[in-house]
């Protein structure tokens, strides 16, 4: 056993769950009620009993240069497009449309991670995530999310660490 914790057997394994089980990394999952009116990291924090501190949201960027990137930032901390732009090599980069999300990465808005979209997309985490212990990210699927060690999280997606944000 890799020290896997699922807190309900009724859960199916998703496609992140499975790469970090493919890497023997241990990781805990957490599962929460949704809200389709609030799917903000804040929401999360508060239904799921996790610190909002902990909380990573993942976002979908399109680089000028590199094309599709995602962006691992704290949940209620807010992208620099600017400081995406230098880590990852772009003049610059914007936010992608959100009819975009889902083709690109195979995931909703709310559901989105960094690990098992359907393209392997550049990941780029924000350096706050190496301060912490432990860091929370979605598992691919609303009302689910994945607590691991950062450096895990940098290993299984071959992370680019860099500050992101305001």
């Amino acid at each position: 056993m890799i020290g896997v914790k699922i807190l309900s057997k009724k859960l199916k394994k998703t496609n992140a769950a499975r790469i970090l089980d493919g890497l023997g990394i241990s990781y805990e999952i957490k599962t929460y009620d949704v809200d389709e009116s609030d799917l903000s990291a804040v929401h999360v924090a508060q239904v799921s009993g996790l610190d909002i501190e902990m909380i990573f949201k993942t976002l979908v960027a399109r680089g000028d240069k590199t094309g599709i990137i995602m962006a691992v930032i704290g949940g209620g901390d807010e992208l620099d497009l600017k400081a995406l732009a230098k880590a990852s090599g772009n003049k610059s980069v914007e936010m992608i449309a959100l009819k975009e999300l889902l083709p690109l990465t195979g995931y909703v808005r709310g559901g989105c991670s960094p690990l098992g979209a359907k393209k392997n997309y550049p990941v780029y985490l924000d350096s706050r995530a190496l301060t912490l212990e432990k860091i929370s990210i979605s598992a691919g699927l609303r009302g689910m999310q994945i607590v691991l060690a950062p450096k895990d999280l940098v290993r299984a997606v071959n992370a680019t660490t860099a500050k992101l944000t305001a």
